[in-house]
Order: structure tokens, then sequence, then C-alpha cells
């Protein structure tokens, strides 16, 4: 029998084996949110002590239970085991596929947020101290790659949301001060909402940071006489 069908049996066989509800002090233990990457979470709850998840915005995604720890999350097609020491926390469980990567999800404390949910708060102060500390720990972390923040700006200033959108090109640049793309794509955004003498700004610093930025030159000779 191929490999495909075999798994989805025994997670059948494992659920008519196991007691779906869960004790009273998992419950406590366990419910909460999750960071699932460094800019996204996912929340543990319960209703009549079996476990759900909110993830993506699907918010009743019933995992199979494998034992009082370890629950199959299909959609996922991962285990999830909670481990309560040092600290309650969500690990894969191993497989071929992960390449003997360990994968951990930390439990958020009470208030902790994702810069992403800070933004749609509109506490810029605490998305830009949020991607600094994502920088600090893992600069290569593509939730603060400049072009994924830049894209982002973009799609929030083409949905009339040019306040975080300028935050956003703003955060940019406190995370890549040295790149001449973030102030170009700033100035460009200033000179649509018409704010053309903090655009030209942003344009001289892309140029006084590369000297040949053929885009921050062109702009600035079109803009000369202003």
């Amino acid at each position: 029998m191929k490999l495909k069908y075999i798994l989805p049996l025994l997670m059948i066989l494992i659920l008519g084996c196991s007691n779906p509800k869960n004790s009273s002090e998992f419950i406590e233990k366990a419910s909460g949110r999750y960071l699932f990457n460094a800019n996204e979470t996912m929340e543990i709850y319960f209703k009549e002590q079996i476990l759900f998840v909110k993830w993506r915005g699907n918010e009743n995604l019933e995992p199979l239970k494998v034992n009082d720890s370890t629950f199959y999350l299909k959609e996922l097609n991962e285990k999830l085991v909670f481990v309560s020491n040092p600290s309650t926390h969500i690990k894969l469980a191993p497989k071929r596929e992960h390449k003997e990567v360990v994968y951990k999800f930390r439990k958020l404390t009470d208030g902790e947020k994702t810069p992403k949910e800070h933004l749609i708060d509109k506490n810029f102060d605490l998305a830009l101290e949020s991607y600094l500390n994502i920088q600090k720990k893992d600069s290569l972390n593509k939730s603060i790659q400049w072009n994924t923040i830049n894209n982002l700006a973009h799609r929030y200033f083409k949905t009339e949301n040019k306040e975080t959108a300028l935050s956003l090109f703003e955060i940019n640049i406190k995370l890549y001060p040295k790149k001449p793309a973030v102030y170009r794509n700033y100035g460009y955004a200033l000179m649509e909402i018409k704010d053309t003498i903090n655009a030209i700004k942003n344009y001289k610093k892309a140029l006084s940071i590369y000297p040949d930025d053929q885009r921050a030159i062109k702009f600035l000779n079109k803009h000369k006489t202003k």
C-alpha cells in the first residue's frame, strides 16, 4: 500500500484509540498564542476540552490527538508536541523532511505582539522595535528583509492605508540606513502624496550613498528646479 494512504489510516486508528478530551492542567498550560515564525502566530484554544488551532485565517482547525501531549495537524502535515520545560512551547515531531532541524514555537507572553499586529494597531514605534529585535536575533530572517517590508509598504499604499505605508518606508530606512533603495522607495511614496520637498531629500540621500544611482539621478534632474 502506498505511503500516502498509510498515514491517514494510521491517524484514524490513533484517533479511535485516544480520548480527544484534555485535562484541565494541560488546557491551562497549552492555551495561548505561539510564535509560528518571526511575524506570524498560531493560537491554541479549547472547546469542551478538545484542542483547536487558529492559524492563517482558519479558526477551527481540529488536530487529531495522538497522545496527551502530541497532536497531528493535517493542514501542516506535522505532529505538534507540547513541551512544558523549561517553559511551555510547541515543537514539531522529528521526521525525515526536517533534515534533523528542530522546529520550536515559543509561547507568547500576555500582551506580546508581532510587528504585523503592531502595524494593524498603528503602534508604529512598537512595530519598529519588534522589527529591530528580529533583525538583532536573525539578520537573515525573511520577515525583515528590506524587499519584504518594501512590498508590504506598497501594498498598504495601494489600499489607501498611507499612514501605515509611510511608516513602513520609514521603518525600512531605520533597518537599512545604508541601502539607497529604501530612500528611493520612500521618496517615490512621498511624491505620490505631493510632498515634493521631502521626496527630493530622500532621493538625494540615495544618491549620496550610491553616486551612480541612475533612478535617483533621473528623478533629481527632473526636479532640480524645485
